[in-house]
């Protein structure tokens, strides 16, 4: 096993139980806030000021600052006086490069595909549900009602998508962004593991040819 799996998904779809399972089935890790962690050491950043800035959207004209900063490094003159959402951004994007040279990995949203968009072993998935699914699943999970919880899930899937689109070159959800997306609610958490299990060996199969 030598893939690193990127897994982005809308809020109740069940996409990080999914990635826990199949990393479990793999052996190996599964980082989604773990990822916020490790960033959060690594870059001196306390990890509260991480997660208040965990996959919140940004505007267009400072996302080309922070793309710059990334390109020419963090000694950039601007990278100081950059806001501070755009700093853990950049924090994130190197993390996750970090992570996944260390080896296999499953990594769950942040733009992991987009940041390994030029790793040779990586897999790009996208998991989606139906609405009355996710609200379903949001309602257990939260003890809300549905109406609350279908606002949690709009408001989530919207900072999600405008995020993604703002630090990536492609479109959050749409199938041309990734290698695969899927349906959970079709075949259930189960079901969808079993799915991804298959899709992965047949991954590493090919490209060990």
């Amino acid at each position: 096993m030598n893939t690193v799996i990127t897994i982005g998904r809308q809020f109740g779809s069940g996409g990080r139980e999914i990635g826990e399972k199949v990393a479990e089935h793999f052996g190996i890790s599964c980082y989604d806030n773990e990822l916020l962690s490790r960033a959060a050491k690594e870059s001196g950043f306390c990890e509260e000021m991480l997660e208040n800035h965990d996959e919140r959207p940004t505007s267009s004209f400072l996302y080309n600052l922070v793309m710059d900063t990334y390109s020419f490094g963090y000694n950039a003159s601007h990278f100081v006086d950059m806001p501070i959402s755009h700093k853990v951004f950049l924090a994130q994007f190197d993390t996750i490069k970090k992570i996944a040279k260390e080896g296999p990995c499953v990594i769950v949203g942040r733009c992991a595909d987009y940041a390994l968009s030029d790793f040779k072993n990586s897999v790009h998935i996208f998991i989606y549900g139906s609405e009355d699914t996710k609200i379903k699943r949001i309602m257990k999970k939260y003890d809300l009602d549905s109406s609350k919880a279908r606002d949690m899930c709009n408001k989530k899937d919207k900072q999600r998508q405008s995020y993604y689109n703002y630090y990536s070159s492609k479109k959050w959800g749409r199938a041309d962004s990734y290698d695969l997306c899927i349906n959970s609610s079709v075949l259930g958490v189960e079901g969808t593991v079993k799915l991804l299990i298959q899709y992965i060996e047949d991954f590493e199969a090919k490209n060990n040819q």
